[in-house]
């Protein structure tokens, strides 16, 4: 597995979350995700304006191997959803930290990060796993 970019958050259930600087957040799935579901061949995404709790199930991502959901990490508006998975959804596969972005949010409230993992924390999480 190659190295967790250093300015993502980690949930348990493998979603990332990245702060941007217009105060919205970026979500998508982890490459520890998208590797143990293998190729993807759809992504069902929210709607645009569509309100979400946190853990609530935002989008849901189909392989040849198995159907996954995928968790709100924050509460939340969905702003912006990756529309390019409609025609590409193997873009998580082949950059899951970049092109195969998921969705854009806003936070509903403040959004605590320390209750998410930082990259080494992540790593650490993911080394029990496959212990």
């Amino acid at each position: 597995m190659s190295e967790l970019p250093g300015d993502l958050y980690y949930t348990k259930d493998h979603e990332w979350l990245r702060p941007e600087e217009d105060g919205s957040y970026v979500v998508g799935i982890t490459e520890y995700a998208q590797a143990a579901l293998g190729d993807l061949v759809y992504v069902e995404l929210p709607d645009v304006g569509q309100e979400l709790d946190e853990n609530d199930e935002m989008a849901v991502v189909e392989s040849v191997k198995a159907a996954s959901d995928v968790y709100a990490p924050i509460a939340g508006t969905v702003v912006a959803v990756n529309e390019e998975l409609a025609d590409d959804p193997e873009s998580i596969n082949t950059d899951p930290y970049g092109d195969g972005w998921i969705v854009r949010m806003t936070a509903a409230d403040g959004v605590n990060l320390d209750d998410m993992m930082t990259p080494n924390a992540y790593q650490e999480f993911l080394d029990e796993l496959e212990a």
